[in-house]
């Protein structure tokens, strides 16, 4: 049942969500890319299939390339969406 509040439907947590990625955007960088067309169209197709923003999922393939290119300074690593396997090898999470 939902209170006055909004609590108890779970609205309470989709407004700490949305305050959550205001937070996350202020502290990163923005900047222009040019894509070719049919480049773009197969980025937010595949975006869709994954449930993710055209730009969440370019965001997430340049992270995942500067991991396994091993561009990323160590203490930065667990702070891009890696976890650390039993092996300790750090591999790139894919969000679901």
């Amino acid at each position: 049942m939902t209170q006055p509040d909004g609590t108890g439907d779970g609205a309470g947590d989709e407004a700490a969500t949305r305050e959550d990625v205001r937070q996350r955007g202020s502290d990163r960088k923005s900047m222009l890319l040019r894509l070719d067309p049919q480049v773009h169209a197969a980025l937010s197709r595949w975006a869709a299939d994954e449930l993710r923003s055209t730009n969440a999922h370019i965001e997430w393939l340049l992270r995942r390339a500067v991991l396994e290119a091993g561009r990323l300074p160590r203490a930065g690593r667990a702070a891009v969406g890696t976890e650390t396997g039993d092996e300790g090898d750090e591999t790139p999470v894919s969000p679901a």
